[in-house]
């Protein structure tokens, strides 16, 4: 099986601790075996060992304190 990478635009987020923030949540979801997070320039990049339910991920960033689009 392939790992799998999806994108996401993150408002909101402004530091380091940010970051954190949604990597905690998101590192949480079942199947994520890597996250990437820049507060600068809003990137949310999951590498998943399947295919990750959006909605799953953006209420993970919106536990977080944030809100998540998925990029097209």
């Amino acid at each position: 099986m392939s790992d799998t990478s999806t994108a996401y635009d993150v408002t909101g987020m402004t530091c380091g601790h940010c970051e954190s923030a949604v990597r905690e949540e998101v590192s949480a979801l079942p199947g994520v075996t890597a996250v990437e997070v820049s507060a600068e320039t809003g990137l949310l990049t999951i590498t998943s060992d399947a295919p990750l339910d959006d909605a799953a991920v953006v209420a993970a960033v919106d536990e977080a304190g944030y809100a998540a689009v998925r990029r097209s």
